[in-house]
């Protein structure tokens, strides 16, 4: 096996440990202090004096923060590679904010007439306002270049979404005001297992839909022209590339919220672990980073300051925006040169 290889092996090992590692310290830590032990009998069966807290609150959530982080990441992994553009991202270009956007309306509309809004309606709404916010980001990317107007074009996108947000808001009424807040600010508290069956479906579908694209993207990387020759059809792939971004980015905002940076900070971080960009590697290493981001921000979310609880985005924004920065200091350097 030469270095390169052992490169890859040694990254997939070191992402699966902390992966691991950070499972397991999102269910031990918490207001109540459940030990190993304690969760390796209740998943056996055997009776367990914090079965219920483990079984019912935080499995859920942690599987949830998994899974929602993983398809974030890859979002952002599936927009980077469609723009060339190593910084784009759903909450970076605005998409994120449009996703919410539209499910704050079908709250609101929904709430209003008392009719029960499912997991599927979320999503779907979050993926029509996914889909229109990267509709204004295509058309801007036609016309822009550069890549620090596009992320400007992007932000003011996002402004505009959350300023059509607040709007909708003046229209509800105060509990509908307190459910948007809560969902607003991005948490995974109160995911139930119905919840986590929904998110897993989607996500393993369209992971597993990603993956199979990831030959013709290696040749989309490296050129519309090159991947043309080698018979791929561009048109197509590209449309496959916006759908799938689309859906996992919905995902994680029906259920959890906006989630900002970790589309951009998880790709970029794995991609210099990895030490490559290709598509084979970087669609699960991104999706193992992504979990592995989410679930350390979620567990310092709700223990840092406990017993109040901090918004996820605020501890990823922490940590995800400084990533951002470097990259756009160091594109700009490179073109400068």
């Amino acid at each position: 096996m030469n270095s390169v290889k052992k490169r890859y092996l040694y990254s997939f090992i070191l992402l699966a440990v902390l992966l691991i590692a950070g499972v397991i310290l999102n269910l031990c830590i918490g207001s109540v202090r459940i030990p190993l032990r304690e969760i390796i009998d209740s998943l056996k069966g055997t009776p367990a004096p914090n079965e219920r807290i483990l079984l019912d609150i935080r499995m859920p959530r942690t599987i949830a923060a998994l899974i929602l982080g993983g398809s974030l990441a890859l979002s952002g992994y599936l927009l980077q590679t469609f723009f060339h553009n190593p910084i784009a991202g759903p909450f970076v270009l605005g998409i994120s904010s449009g996703a919410k956007m539209t499910v704050a309306v079908v709250m609101v509309f929904f709430m209003d007439r008392a009719i029960a809004i499912s997991s599927g309606t979320l999503i779907l709404a979050a993926f029509t306002g996914s889909l229109i916010s990267l509709g204004f980001v295509l058309l801007m990317s036609g016309r822009v270049k550069n890549m620090s107007m596009l992320v400007v074009a992007g932000v003011m996108i996002g402004y505009i979404c959350s300023a059509a947000t607040e709007l909708i808001i003046n229209f509800a009424n105060d509990a509908q005001i307190v459910n948007l807040h809560n969902w607003s600010r991005g948490s995974f508290s109160g995911t139930t297992w119905d919840n986590v069956y929904v998110m897993a479906v989607i996500v393993l579908i369209a992971f597993g839909w990603t993956f199979l694209l990831s030959k013709p993207m290696s040749a989309y990387q490296l050129g519309e022209g090159y991947a043309c020759n080698l018979g791929v059809n561009v048109k197509l792939l590209r449309v496959l590339i916006v759908f799938l971004s689309s859906v996992l980015s919905a995902c994680i905002v029906a259920f959890a919220g906006p989630v900002s940076f970790v589309g951009v900070a998880a790709p970029h971080i794995v991609k210099n672990i990895l030490g490559t960009n290709k598509p084979i590697l970087m669609i699960p290493a991104s999706f193992m980073g992504g979990g592995f981001f989410v679930l350390i921000c979620d567990l310092l979310a709700r223990t840092l300051f406990a017993p109040t609880e901090l918004s996820v985005s605020t501890v990823t924004a922490i940590f995800g925006a400084p990533v951002v920065l470097f990259i756009m200091l160091k594109k700009s350097r490179e073109d400068m040169r």
